[in-house]
């Protein structure tokens, strides 16, 4: 890996570390210089990397799961915009949708589904989402909507990168499944402290969960095509 290309993830690393510092301490103004940053550090870092891929719909999607990343974590900065950073962040999830399910051996291949074996294999998926609806529900009101879809396009995400089993490398499929699981613990715990029951350490754990899950998702991408 080409040192000018290190130096964009080593910035990525040292921006989150600090914003979930200044998170800890409660410092949300200063989190403003810190926030923003964060996605487009990797976000340069994957375009630098993957300048092999230009053009492809692969790299298309990425970009545009990360651009879609800033635009959410910005907005939702701000609680007044929470709806439209919700919007940002399920757009990212269809980008990321659409880059897992590109980046496997035989992306569309057209063959017998087992849905009853299907469905175990993604239950875990299914309940940890259940489960989420189940406590946040009776504190959505008018958020219903928009978080049930929400829940539905999150859900496809991870399940989609689940399918990418045997389907790439190994080192890309683990990377990207944990990246995808653990954004959708960290959108979980969001629901939770909003709609459900406030937890003081909810903060620290939302953004460390998110950051680990974008890196994975990033470099097990970059993992596929290596």
């Amino acid at each position: 890996m080409k040192k000018k290309n290190i130096l964009w993830l080593y910035l990525f690393l040292l921006v989150s570390i600090l914003d979930i510092f200044l998170t800890a301490n409660g410092q949300q103004e200063e989190r403003l210089y810190t926030k923003t940053l964060i996605i487009p550090f990797l976000a340069i870092y994957f375009w630098q990397v993957s300048i092999a891929l230009k053009g492809t719909y692969i790299r298309k999607a990425m970009i545009g799961a990360l651009i879609f990343s800033w635009l959410g974590d910005t907005l939702l900065l701000w609680q007044p915009f929470f709806l439209y950073g919700l919007g940002a962040f399920l757009m990212a999830h269809i980008c990321y949708i659409i880059a897992f399910k590109i980046s496997q051996r035989q992306p569309f291949r057209v063959g017998t589904v087992n849905f009853l074996q299907l469905f175990f294999y993604n239950l875990p998926i299914y309940l940890l989402a259940a489960i989420v609806y189940f406590l946040v529900n009776p504190g959505l009101g008018s958020m219903k909507i928009p978080v049930v879809i929400y829940i539905i396009i999150i859900v496809m995400m991870a399940t989609t990168a689940r399918e990418r089993f045997k389907e790439t490398a190994p080192e890309s499929f683990w990377q990207v499944f944990i990246g995808a699981v653990l954004f959708m613990i960290s959108d979980s715990m969001i629901a939770i402290n909003m709609f459900f029951k406030p937890f003081p350490e909810a903060s620290v754990l939302i953004m460390g969960t998110y950051v680990l899950a974008q890196l994975l998702i990033v470099r097990g991408i970059q993992a596929h095509y290596q």
